[in-house]
This record gives C-alpha cells, sequence and structure tokens, in this order.
C-alpha cells in the first residue's frame, strides 16, 4: 500500500482527523489505528504515510500554533508540548530560509543569463573568445543564450508574499 492509498483509507475510516485540513495527531496513534483496524494497514505502510503527513508544512504549521492534538474520532487528547511547537517552528524557518535562498539563486542565474546575452549580442569578439571571456564552455553558450531569450519574452514574476487584489473598475490586478 502506497502513503497516499493509505492516507485514503485513513481518511475514510476516520475522517475527523484525516479528512480536510492537517490536525495535530495524538502521540502514539499507530497503535490505535492498528488495534481499531486490524490488518487494515502494514506497519511500514503505516509508518511511511505517518512520517510523510507529520513531515508536510501544513502539519508542521498546525503544530506550531500550539492546542490540543486530536484523537481518531476528532477528540481533543493531550496537548503539544513546548518542545515539539518549538521544533515545528524551527523546521518551518530551516524550509522558509532554504526556499529563500533557492528564490535568490534563481534569480541570480537569471539576472547572469540576461547580462550574458545583452554582452553577446553586443560583442564583436569571436565565439571562442567570448566564451573564453566569460567562463562559459562554447558548447553550453546555445543552450544558455536560448534560457535567456525566453526569459526576456516572458513578463517579469511578482514578487513573493501578498497575491494581488483584482480591480473591478478598471479591470486589472492591483497592489
Amino acid at each position: 500500500m502506497t502513503p497516499a492509498a493509505c492516507g485514503q483509507r485513513l481518511a475514510q475510516l476516520w475522517p475527523a482527523l484525516f479528512a480536510g485540513g492537517a490536525r495535530p495527531i495524538k502521540l502514539r496513534i499507530q497503535k490505535d489505528i492498528q488495534s481499531r483496524s486490524p490488518g487494515s494497514f502494514t506497519r511500514a505502510a503505516l509508518s511511511a504515510f505517518l512520517h510523510r503527513h507529520t513531515g508536510s508544512t501544513s502539519y508542521l504549521l498546525a503544530i506550531a500554533k500550539g492546542g490540543p492534538r486530536f484523537d481518531l474520532d476528532g477528540q481533543p487528547d493531550g496537548e503539544i508540548s513546548d518542545e515539539h511547537r518549538k521544533a515545528a517552528a524551527d523546521e518551518l524557518a530551516r524550509r522558509r530560509a532554504n526556499r529563500a535562498a533557492r528564490e535568490e539563486l534563481d534569480r541570480q542565474q537569471r539576472r547572469n543569463r540576461a547580462g550574458l546575452l545583452r554582452d553577446f549580442e553586443r560583442t564583436t569578439l569571436a565565439r571562442a573568445n567570448f566564451c573564453a571571456l566569460k567562463g562559459v564552455a562554447e558548447a553550453e553558450l546555445d543552450h544558455l543564450l536560448a534560457i535567456a531569450r525566453e526569459e526576456a519574452a516572458q513578463p517579469p514574476a511578482p514578487p513573493r508574499g501578498r497575491a494581488p487584489r483584482h480591480d473591478a473598475r478598471a479591470g486589472r490586478a492591483r497592489r
């Protein structure tokens, strides 16, 4: 059974806990699942699903907020410890930092390709000399220039964060 199939079956059996948004799960829920539905899930499949589920961003957000944990019937069963709240918040911060670093790297690479295209279109150097000057393998130049041309033809991406609101009077999005 795949983790996705396991999740679908759990949502059918216990929709109060597994259907809809992520809710903090009571500790040692696997034991409860096995006792209330013996033979329905292998230990490996259930472990794989729970590992994936409890590592999801939506689950970590629910844990970081604090509050109660829930049992299979959706009833409160214990509180989220400060240690677990902090661990979830730290993991979310780590993921945000990694995403920001990836986005910055993507922006920098895009700027580098745009500069390469601009310089290539203006150069009077021979192709081999241009590649040597820029530190680009001659075999990669055409590919990088094609990407830069595609990116130049695209509208700039909106900044992350707030989504633009739609201005019905003007018929366009505004910030």
